[in-house]
């Protein structure tokens, strides 16, 4: 009968045994699980985070630095009919949209106009004598900062029948200088959309 019992408590330490140890390997692998996921976690956001500061660049919404080039662009005092000082000496809104879709198109990454960042919703309208920038005033001279390749943006200026010499043939003092480090500032106005919305994933057209 002794024997029987020991025999009997023998198996069922053995049994336990081999629960605890079922139970050890278990609780092991819920904790790699659990490392795993919290990995995964932080990688998604370090992701997020990363996606959301690069449509902030792209959205214009934060200061930026890098070489590129400054355009100073003024009205040139002259003799003459107020008519003709004010077509052919006076820097319109059309002057300044024309150098920045120049730069634009030479691959400019980031400009401003008398420290006004531009973006896609932008407006550079003529307001009586002045020009409005980000529905804020601007008055010459006009300063234009652009981040980019500073010798293709220059040459792109400057190039034979390009914008500057049209400017400098109508009498508009234009200066364009390349720089090592140019600062372009975050935008600040409204960002208001009327019609456009997300689409929603699922959505039936």
């Amino acid at each position: 009968m002794p024997a029987t019992r020991a025999h009997e408590l023998t198996v069922e330490l053995q049994r336990l045994e081999e629960a605890a140890a079922s139970l050890r390997q278990e609780a092991k692998d819920l904790q790699q699980k659990l490392l795993t996921a919290t990995q995964g976690y932080a990688q998604a956001e370090a992701a997020l985070k990363t996606e959301i500061e690069k449509n902030k660049i792209q959205a214009g919404l934060v200061p930026m630095e890098g070489p590129g080039v400054e355009v100073i662009v003024s009205d040139k005092p002259a003799e003459g009919p107020p008519e003709m000082k004010r077509y052919l000496f006076t820097v319109r809104d059309e002057d300044i949209l024309r150098i920045v879709n120049e730069l634009w198109g030479a691959g400019a990454e980031a400009i401003a106009i008398n420290g006004q960042r531009l973006v896609s919703m932008s407006e550079i309208r003529v307001a009586g004598t002045f020009i409005n920038v980000n529905l804020n005033r601007i008055t010459p001279p006009y300063v234009i900062t652009a981040i980019g390749d500073p010798d293709v943006l220059q040459g792109t200026l400057e190039m034979e029948g390009g914008v500057a010499e049209t400017l400098r043939k109508w009498g508009i003092n234009f200066v364009v200088e390349k720089k090592e480090r140019v600062e372009v500032p975050a935008y600040e106005g409204p960002m208001a959309f009327r019609y456009a919305k997300p689409i929603k994933e699922g959505a039936e057209e």
